[in-house]
């Protein structure tokens, strides 16, 4: 079963430059992780998002308004280690299939609040090439499309707006593609992230 949506994500990335799956993230995984992202919420851990790496973080709402929390591996949650070893089974896969060299990845709950938005940028650091892949996997059941909140991929002679759906996974080169997020009229739930090479 997962290997074809696999194989769709892989597919489509490669016939179009942006790889696209639906049910990337079955229904009952993606209800536990939504609500442990409204968990984090509730309780005000995530924080603004802002742009640069580590070593240069700036902050400006008129450029991204988003709130994050960063996963990690080691933190025992249940249904987060289910989501990390969907995602090891992935670049097993990806790997195997595709010779990529993945030996890594980052990623974290996005929550975008209603009035919130994300300007054009890339993914890849200037200083830092690790990234390699960008993932995104939306947490949003009953999305309509006045909900606005698409992903704007931004191809040399077209947008491609993709709907926030729930369990659908997005997938491009971190390097290539200049791509936002619209302004969405409801909160937009997603775990965003990266596989990395190095």
């Amino acid at each position: 079963m997962m290997q074809a949506i696999y194989d769709t994500l892989i597919t489509s990335f490669i016939k179009n430059e942006v790889g696209i799956a639906d049910n990337f993230l079955n229904l009952p995984l993606a209800a536990f992780l939504k609500q442990n992202l409204l968990g984090l919420y509730d309780k005000e851990q995530m924080r603004s998002a802002g742009t640069g790496n580590s070593a240069m973080v700036l902050h400006n709402k008129m450029v991204r308004s988003d709130k994050i929390y960063w996963l990690d591996p080691l933190r025992e949650n249940l249904h987060e280690a289910s989501f990390f070893k969907l995602i090891d089974n992935f670049i097993v896969y990806l790997n195997a299939t595709c010779y990529t060299g993945i030996t890594g990845y980052e990623f974290h709950y996005t929550l975008y609040e209603k009035g919130s938005f994300y300007q054009k940028h890339i993914d890849q650091f200037k200083s830092n090439k690790s990234r390699a892949y960008s993932m995104i996997m939306y947490l949003n059941t009953n999305w309509q499309l006045a909900d606005g909140g698409e992903l704007c991929i931004h191809h040399t002679k077209s947008l491609q707006n993709i709907t926030p759906v729930n369990g659908k996974c997005v997938f491009f080169k971190s390097s290539d593609l200049v791509h936002e997020v619209l302004l969405t009229q409801e909160p937009r739930l997603s775990i965003t992230g990266w596989l990395k090479v190095g």
